[in-house]
């Protein structure tokens, strides 16, 4: 077997069948620069939590289109959230009754919404859009690695030899579950590896790295003997960081009830517990809600699809509750995917299908707490195969993500996230001053920006303070391609109000530029 093939089909399946809580963990490597880069020697180390909602979940009785009602209960009659149980988050939008603690953290800045999320030319398979989605590459490019598998490849082509070592003693990232993700997978190898293997693995190789042959066979079994002991190490390391720290928040449910909560209150220990880890994939699965999304009573708020809402918002009302507790709250943000939506019209089984576009939840004290987009808009008439349409690109949040958080180059973010339409959109999913750096961040943004009306249907108006120079200000669409020129010249120092004319283009989502010299900040505008 060679040594490529060994790590693809083993590493990524082997976990720990009971570290903590009795939940499997699998981890993998962790890059010396990568914790150069986000400082984590120090408190204010950056922590990514990714939660996957596996089968596709259904968008749109999760955020709720208000202004779109009357379309929607025609479209879905038997699976629709009844109006007046609906709770509101703006005038416009409102969220499924079973996610009020979500809608708390919302109201208390704490969770952004980002509208109709997806990929160009969407496939309807869950393998194939999971691919995709954890790939981060064109629907219509095979690619096995993970963003994040090509982000350490490029750091260290030459991994697992040679780690975990004193400057990188923990895993990059951690899995806990039983599904790996697929995010750190690298072009040739699994760029981690699992903390344990199989029990009869470790029946067959125990201890240290004994001489082998001087063969072929003989230099593959003594890398397995180094794979081996490396996954000790990092089981070692992540026990003693679950040592050093204990759950504060008393929100948890009891162990067993919220499968999700149970994850994120290990993620929480970690954390607090000076783990390096950078970035956490937990799952949540049951959201192929083809029958018996509702169960038909109250208004349609009760069934499966809200019992699996009810546990996300509960497990992110203690998570962030215990993060606060635990004083570590301002180093993690968070996000949620699903490898699709679901169709606009529901099924005579009550549920629905295989859809496109759908809803990111973005959550953490350095969130943007707004909703990103506007809401998706409901034909009046929709066919059976009709679909929500993307507005705005999975990746670009990826980058946003990975440029404000981590502060990853542009120019790096350009490559692991490859596309044929070029560099994607900043979305400022993130809170202006909250990126770390040796430059504040208040000194890089455009002071007092604000684009007014938002939504616009014929003219908006950008209102920014000027420090005295040449100004940019640039309309894009949600691929990044500049779609209006409104001001491209030297203006006075003082606020400065440029209309910005939106009439003619097609409605839909798009970013209003604004840069002086290096200073630079873009607002979402929704034009009608």
């Amino acid at each position: 077997m060679q040594r490529r093939h060994f790590l693809q089909t083993t590493a990524a399946a082997t976990v720990l069948p009971t570290l903590l809580g009795g939940l499997p963990i699998s981890t993998y490597g962790f890059s010396p620069e990568f914790l150069e880069l986000t400082g984590s020697a120090t408190q204010t180390d950056r922590v990514l939590v990714l939660i996957q909602l596996i089968g596709g979940n259904d968008g749109l009785n999760t955020i709720i289109p208000l202004d779109q009602y009357t379309n929607l209960l025609r479209a879905r009659p038997n699976v629709a959230i009844a109006q007046n149980r609906v709770l509101p988050l703006r005038a416009a939008t409102g969220i499924h009754p079973a996610m009020a603690k979500v809608k708390n953290l919302f109201d208390n800045g704490q969770i952004g919404i980002v509208q109709n999320v997806g990929y160009p030319d969407a496939t309807g398979s869950h393998f194939d859009s999971t691919d995709i989605w954890t790939s981060a590459t064109d629907s219509n490019v095979l690619n096995s690695s993970g963003w994040g598998g090509r982000y350490l490849n490029n750091e260290y082509p030459g991994f697992p030899i040679g780690y975990p070592n004193a400057q990188a003693p923990h895993p990059l990232a951690i899995t806990i579950g039983s599904v790996v993700s697929n995010v750190v997978q690298g072009p040739a190898v699994n760029m981690g590896m699992a903390i344990n293997s199989t029990s009869s693995f470790l029946q067959l190789l125990t201890g240290g790295v004994d001489t082998a042959p001087n063969t072929p066979a003989g230099h593959e079994l003594t890398f397995i003997r180094q794979v081996v002991r490396q996954t000790e190490v990092y089981v070692t390391a992540i026990q003693q960081a679950a040592a050093r720290a204990q759950n504060l928040s008393p929100l948890y449910p009891t162990a067993g009830e919220n499968p999700l909560a149970d994850q994120l209150k290990i993620v929480a220990q970690l954390v607090a517990g000076g783990l390096q880890t950078r970035v956490y994939v937990c799952s949540l699965g049951g959201f192929d809600t083809h029958g018996a999304q509702v169960d038909g009573g109250d208004g349609n708020t009760t069934g499966e699809h809200a019992k699996l809402l009810g546990y996300l918002s509960g497990a992110l009302d203690a998570f962030q509750d215990d993060l606060r507790r635990l004083r570590v709250q301002d180093r993690v943000v968070g996000m949620t995917f699903s490898e699709f939506g679901r169709r606009i019209l529901s099924n005579s089984a009550n549920g629905t299908d295989h859809g496109e576009a759908g809803p990111m939840i973005v959550f953490g004290t350095s969130v943007n707490p707004i909703i990103h987009g506007p809401n998706p808009t409901i034909p009046d008439e929709p066919t059976f195969f009709e679909n929500l349409p993307m507005q705005i690109d999975f990746r670009a949040i990826y980058a946003s993500i990975l440029k404000d958080w981590f502060q990853v180059p542009q120019t790096l973010i350009n490559t692991l996230l490859p596309s044929r339409v070029g560099q994607f959109p900043y979305v400022p999913v993130i809170r202006q001053g909250t990126v770390t750096g040796s430059t504040p961040a208040a000194e890089l943004e455009v002071a007092e920006f604000s684009v007014f009306p938002n939504p616009a249907q014929d003219r908006a108006t950008c209102t920014f303070e000027c420090q005295g120079g040449h100004v940019q200000v640039v309309l894009r669409d949600v691929v990044g391609r500049e779609v209006r020129r409104v001001v491209d010249r030297a203006m006075p120092r003082g606020q400065c109000q440029v209309p910005v004319d939106v009439s003619g283009l097609k409605a839909g989502l798009y970013y209003c530029h604004v840069r002086e010299g290096q200073r630079v900040s873009a607002r979402s505008l929704s034009v009608l």
